[in-house]
């Protein structure tokens, strides 16, 4: 039986860290931002291997919304697509997937190293510094294997980690457009703010394939701001999202995500006459149960997508998405709880 959900991104392996913010400072990151490492960045992950305690998780944003939405379907449900090496980061990740049922089908590049991402935490706050290594060498080509080609055709949902369009473009609009010609879910998140500032034309040429696409807070304005819609209302935001053009005739989706406070819904179905959203709670938990919030974005994202694969309501699955989340961030890193709870209950 096929999976009914194939998600594409960025494999990475997670080394976090706690109490980094001399790391910040040294490094010149932000608390709760992400970023491709650049200059000195890249000395980042030697140094915490040989300084620091490394808590050692699977990630890459994409990677660990596809293991959430994993975590609330059955077995074999989701497959993952991205790229890695031949070292042992990748057989950590694959390991990881095997274990929560994930199936992985990764490219594999021999001559470059799996990609890492350095999480560094301060206080209930996360930062990301990532190195993308074998990650941005996936090709068009391994959509063609007969094994990845079956996994596409067979599902009827897909998910796209904005960090994959740094790179990867061409491979997300052919998945796209597959599901656009066959009338399949096709959904996506912004990822990081960066990802709509400085690749505004890679997002902008996925959008209108887009029907569902999730987000944070930072990432709506700065898509708003690269756009220069100059308005930092986030139910602004999330109803021009959900109007902008889009190929497929069926509504899209938009949701955007508020840490703690709530989480703001748009369709497209709304007319311009009568602009309105939907504001869903969020329950909390007890400040002094959270570990981090390293992933809870994801968490959320693969809950609600997981759910919604299986036909629940988007009520039921922005319910899921906060209950995966908020478990999340009990957990270190992108870890959820085993056995497994069920989120529907």
């Amino acid at each position: 039986m096929s999976p009914t959900l194939v998600a594409i991104g960025n494999p990475l392996l997670d080394m976090q860290v706690t109490g980094g913010e001399a790391l910040l400072a040294k490094y010149n990151l932000k608390a709760n931002d992400a970023v491709l490492a650049e200059g000195n960045q890249s000395e980042i992950y030697a140094d915490i291997q040989k300084n620091h305690e490394v808590t050692y998780v699977a990630g890459g944003a994409g990677q660990n919304a596809a293991r959430a939405a994993q975590y609330v379907m059955p077995a074999g449900s989701t497959a993952y697509l991205g790229a890695v090496g031949t070292d042992d980061l990748a057989k950590q990740l694959t390991a990881a997937n095997d274990k929560e049922g994930l199936i992985s089908a990764y490219q594999v590049v021999p001559d470059l190293p799996t990609g890492a991402c350095a999480v560094v935490i301060t206080g209930h706050d996360r930062s990301l510094c990532t190195t993308l290594g074998a990650a941005e060498a996936f090709k068009p080509a391994h959509l063609e294997t007969p094994a990845v080609k079956a996994l596409i055709d067979g599902a009827k949902f897909f998910y796209l980690g904005g960090f994959f369009l740094t790179h990867g473009v061409e491979s997300a609009k052919i998945v796209a457009q597959h599901a656009v010609d066959n009338r399949k879910i096709f959904a996506m998140n912004l990822s990081a703010p960066f990802i709509p500032q400085f690749f505004k034309a890679q997002v902008d040429e996925i959008l209108p394939f887009v029907d569902i696409l999730i987000g944070n807070e930072s990432e709506a304005e700065a898509y708003a701001a690269s756009h220069e819609w100059n308005t930092k209302d986030i139910a602004e935001i999330a109803i021009k999202l959900a109007a902008s053009p889009k190929l497929a005739s069926r509504p899209r989706i938009v949701i955007i995500t508020q840490g703690p406070s709530s989480t703001i819904v748009a369709s497209s179905t709304v007319s311009a006459d009568s602009p309105t959203t939907k504001v869903y709670p969020v329950t909390l938990l007890d400040s002094s149960a959270i570990v981090d919030t390293n992933a809870a974005g994801d968490a959320f994202a693969g809950g609600f997508i997981g759910a919604f694969a299986q036909g629940k309501s988007v009520d039921q699955s922005i319910e899921t998405g906060h209950r995966l989340a908020k478990m999340c961030i009990g957990q270190v890193g992108a870890q959820w709880k085993f056995p497994k709870v069920d989120l529907f209950a």
